[in-house]
C-alpha cells in the first residue's frame, strides 16, 4: 500500500469516527447542546483535529444529513426496474418505512431533529431535493398511466410524504406504544396497507 493510499484511508477513517461520534451526541443532547468540543472529547482528540475535517458544527450535521439521504436513495435505486408506476410508488413507501425502522438515528437527524438548517445552501440539499423529485416523477408516471387524474403533483407528493413521515416519526420516537395491545411493527404494516389501499382509489 502506498503512503498516499494509506493516508487517504486514515483520513476517511477519522472522518467516519467524527461523524459516528457526532451522530450519537446529536441524538443524545440535541443539535444545540452538541459542540465541536464535546465531539472531540467523545473521540478523545483535540477540537483542532475536528477542524481539520469540518469548518463548523453545521458542516458535520449537513454531512450526516447527506449520508442518510444517500443511504435512502441507494435503497430506492433498484425500483427503477419496476414497470408499473403505482407498484413502484408502493414499493418506495415500503422501503421508506424500512429505512426508518432500521436507521432510526439517521431518520431522526434527517426529518425530526430541530436545527437551524439553511435550505438555501445550494450544496447541502442536493440529496434531499433528488429524493423529493424522484417521488414527484413517479407520481407523474402514475398520472400518465391514468392514476391521480386532476391532482396537483406538489400537493399529492406532500400528502404522501407527510403521511409516511407521520408513521415513521411515531415509530422512531416510540410513540406507537400508545397502542399497548399492538406490536409496533404490525401496527405500521397494517396502517401502510390501509394507506396504499386508499391511494389506489384516488
Amino acid at each position: 500500500m502506498s503512503i498516499a493510499t494509506r493516508k487517504q484511508r486514515e483520513k476517511e477513517e477519522m472522518r467516519s469516527l467524527i461523524l459516528d461520534a457526532a451522530r450519537t451526541l446529536f441524538l443524545e443532547k440535541g443539535y444545540f447542546e452538541t459542540s465541536i468540543r464535546n465531539i472531540a472529547e467523545k473521540i478523545e482528540y483535540s477540537p483542532g483535529t475536528i477542524y481539520l475535517y469540518f469548518k463548523e458544527k453545521d458542516d458535520i450535521f449537513y454531512a450526516l444529513h447527506q449520508e442518510g439521504f444517500r443511504k435512502l436513495i441507494a435503497m430506492m435505486e433498484p425500483l427503477q426496474f419496476v414497470a408499473d408506476p403505482f407498484e413502484r410508488l408502493t414499493a418506495m413507501g415500503r422501503i421508506y418505512m424500512e429505512f426508518a425502522k432500521n436507521n432510526k438515528d439517521f431518520y431522526d437527524l434527517m426529518f425530526i431533529m430541530q436545527a437551524p438548517m439553511n435550505m438555501e445552501q445550494d450544496d447541502c440539499w442536493v440529496e434531499g431535493d433528488h429524493a423529493l423529485e424522484h417521488l414527484k416523477q413517479v407520481l407523474r408516471d402514475c398520472q400518465a398511466a391514468g392514476r391521480f387524474q386532476g391532482k396537483d403533483i406538489d400537493d399529492l407528493s406532500f400528502f404522501i410524504w407527510s403521511t409516511m413521515h407521520g408513521m415513521a416519526a411515531l415509530y422512531c420516537r416510540e410513540r406507537c406504544q400508545a397502542y399497548d395491545d399492538k406490536d409496533p411493527l404490525t401496527l405500521i404494516d397494517n396502517s401502510f396497507k390501509i394507506f396504499t389501499e386508499m391511494l389506489a382509489k384516488f
